[in-house]
């Protein structure tokens, strides 16, 4: 099932896609595609529907993040081997963990503001942990029980603010519009394997990242339990979880976004965003 938000910003309404590629209206089943309308019983509830007799969406409204009303939206540096490699820096020996804010999401193709004084503004696809099911001390063979499914995330990031700037990684991570979530949120039933999912980011039509899941550090299972070891993780919470080599930082030498400019990103099975960049 692919869960969608679609509307103007702060006025989203809750929908889904059918077999056909058609955006239903499910407004009148559920409020929101947030909090305990990702409880497993309620995805059970969503997913018994005939998607025939919901309300077709007619014409080509502005698709918002996939899922609404975040709690938490943690995130995970360094956690590919080959971009570890390609940021000079040593492989983790445990999930390198920081926050994003919550204000910085923004739909799959809203525009990315470049920050007033930024130089060093950055792209990174990543797969996106949509919990479900509440998680606290969850062990890794029962982590996956808690994920109500998967969504693209670019995980936007100001480098120098982030470096540069006495220390924390937040500042440079949590911008306005730093977020990009969605298209849509696919449900865990319908990834066989999100150890072994194609990702992929183009810069006004270059491919710079062309990566898999597979050389994850630390898998979605391990991700999950541990960071139920520091925090409760809650429905409609997102785990951010790093990215492959190709950013902007790894090239030779460092290449930045500029106002004007146009991301595209994907990642299989979870469909595509677009953003341009503009100045903030």
């Amino acid at each position: 099932m692919k869960l969608v938000r679609h509307g103007a910003a702060g006025q989203e309404r809750p929908g889904l896609i059918d077999a056909e590629g058609r955006l239903r209206d499910l407004s009148g089943i559920v409020p929101d595609i947030a909090g305990t309308a990702l409880l497993p019983e309620s995805l059970d509830r969503l997913k018994a529907i005939d998607p025939a007799t919901l309300p077709l969406v007619e014409g080509n409204p502005r698709i918002g993040a996939c899922v609404g009303s975040v709690g938490k939206l943690v995130c995970v540096g360094l956690n590919y081997s080959d971009h570890a490699a390609e940021s000079g820096l040593p492989v983790p020996s445990e999930p390198v963990l920081f926050m994003k804010a919550t204000s910085s999401i923004v739909g799959p193709n809203d525009d990315v503001e470049i920050p007033r004084g930024s130089k060093k503004t950055d792209w990174e696809v990543e797969l996106g942990i949509v919990i479900g099911k509440p998680a606290k001390y969850v062990s890794e063979e029962d982590a996956l029980s808690h994920v109500a499914g998967y969504c693209v995330i670019n995980d936007v990031s100001e480098r120098e603010f982030q470096i540069e700037r006495g220390g924390q990684w937040d500042k440079g991570k949590g911008c306005d519009t730093f977020g990009p979530m969605g298209p849509w949120l696919v449900t865990s039933d319908e990834i066989s394997d999100p150890q072994d999912l194609h990702m992929w980011l183009e810069v006004d039509g270059k491919r710079f990242q062309d990566g898999s899941t597979r050389t994850m550090i630390f898998g979605v299972a391990h991700l999950v339990s541990y960071i139920s070891q520091f925090m409760s993780l809650q429905p409609g919470d997102v785990i951010s979880t790093g990215t492959p080599p190709g950013v902007g930082l790894g090239q030779k030498p460092p290449l930045y976004l500029t106002p004007g400019q146009t991301m595209r990103l994907g990642i299989q099975g979870l469909g595509e965003q677009r953003q341009t960049t503009v100045q903030g």
